[in-house]
This record gives C-alpha cells, structure tokens and sequence, in this order.
C-alpha cells in the first residue's frame, strides 16, 4: 500500500509540472468554435459551387446572376422565397454586431458610389476568423469570395449585417 502512494506521488510530481505548462497563453488558443448549423452549411456549400459565374445586371439564373439574384437563388433551392432586391433584403432578419457575426449571416454595402447612404450589394458569409470574414456575392467580375477585413474596396461601403431565422435551433 505504501508503495503505491509513493509511485502515484512520484507520477504525480513528474506529470503535473508539464500539464501545467501547457496552460494556453493566448485568448486564440482558449475560444471554442460552436459548429454552423448544418442548414447554413448547405446554404454555404450550394453557393460556392456557382463560383465564377458571370455578372448580369438584373440576372436571377447560372447563366448570370446580380447580387440580390444570386442570393435570392441560392436560397430558393431551400424553400426560401425573399424579396428580390438588395435594399428588400437589407430589412429582413435581424441586425448584428460585425463582432458576432457568423457564417449564413447577409452583410450589405453601398453600391459603386461610397457617399451614398442606401445599400446596393447584398453578399453571404461563408467563414468567419479572426483574419477574416468571407463573403460570396455576385459582383461584377462574377461570383467570388472577398475577405471584408482586408478590402478596401467594402470597407468603405459597409452598412450592415442581417442574420436570418432559418427555421433551425
């Protein structure tokens, strides 16, 4: 008996020293990533396939989408049936922080002109990081995915965020 206690003693003050000096230093290390909702990944996977497809003012199909096309379409393969343009778009759901946003959530920007107060582009986030968050929309060199933390270009045109109810927990 005595010897256990003495072999665990010993384990335990050989182990417990490295358990403790693996304690995470930075706040990146501790934060838990919370799964996406498997709908919203759908969402996200369906959209991607139709990268590179070309822009077309007013275009709702593969042949051509515009922006507010685009995620109309997307989200009509799910059952959704949304208003059709961008700014339509811009008041559904409810508004969120850009430091909680997360992937399926709708960002909206000015359009061309960056003085002008009203949206007119509407993309989907696809992935959320601390470097960055990705969106797909359809703009006008065709579908693509931009990181809104290093563009200059959004930046500048950001409104805001709208996460919709998709009916899921």
């Amino acid at each position: 008996m005595k010897i256990k206690y003495i072999f665990f003693s010993i384990l335990f003050f050989v182990i417990a020293p490295g358990l403790l000096a693996q304690t995470p230093t930075s706040q990146s290390q501790t934060k838990v990533t919370l799964p996406n909702d498997p709908q919203v990944d759908a969402i996200i996977n369906y959209a991607k396939r139709f990268l590179g497809v070309p822009y077309r003012y007013g275009g709702t199909t593969p042949s051509g989408f515009d922006c507010s096309g685009f995620i109309n379409y997307i989200f009509g393969n799910f059952g959704f049936d949304l208003v059709r343009t961008s700014y339509g778009l811009a008041e559904l759901g409810t508004t969120v922080k850009l430091s909680e946003i997360r992937p399926g959530d709708l960002m909206f920007f000015k359009g061309s002109n960056v003085n002008s107060t009203s949206v007119g582009h509407v993309a989907l986030v696809v992935e959320v990081s601390p470097e960055a968050i990705k969106f797909i929309h359809s703009a006008n060199s065709g579908v693509r995915i931009d990181n809104f933390k290093t563009s200059q270009y959004y930046l500048k045109r950001y409104i805001k965020t709208k996460r919709l109810d998709y009916g899921t927990p």
